[in-house]
């Protein structure tokens, strides 16, 4: 299985599967995201209120918009984090403090699907990459 490139893609796939698939989509998205060189996995890329460990760190592309490295150490939150990028992923600063992340995967009802210890980060993660877009997005 080859994972979705593109929001769209990804939801219309999940929408599709069982329970199980659903998993294994996730799975597959997370195994997808680009690698995250283990010495950005410090306590400044950590992300709080996660329950499993999860890291996310910002660059700026030479035309300024954002492209976020991202890992965790849990296989369906890792899927999760390559669903939020999805969102995100080589935009621009003001795009991305713009965008309606929670509405882009309301679809995918992950509350819903998952369990609480499972989603109970996105908020956080959502939030860190707001404030980085606007940290960006303030440097001009």
């Amino acid at each position: 299985m080859t994972a979705p490139t593109s929001l769209s893609d990804a939801l219309e796939e999940y929408e599709f599967l069982d329970a199980d698939d659903r998993y294994r989509l996730l799975i597959d998205l997370g195994r997808a995201l680009e690698p995250m060189p283990d010495p950005l996995k410090t306590d400044a890329t950590l992300v709080r209120g996660c329950s499993a460990a999860v890291w996310v760190y910002p660059t700026r592309l030479d035309d300024g918009r954002l492209h976020f490295l991202a890992d965790s150490n849990a296989a369906i939150t890792k899927g999760i984090i390559a669903l939020v990028l999805l969102t995100v992923q080589d935009r621009a600063p003001a795009e991305i403090a713009a965008a309606d992340i929670e509405g882009a995967l309301a679809p995918f009802d992950l509350r819903n699907q998952l369990s609480s210890n499972r989603t109970q980060g996105i908020p956080n993660m959502i939030a860190l990459i707001r404030a980085t877009a606007d940290r960006y997005g303030a440097e001009g």
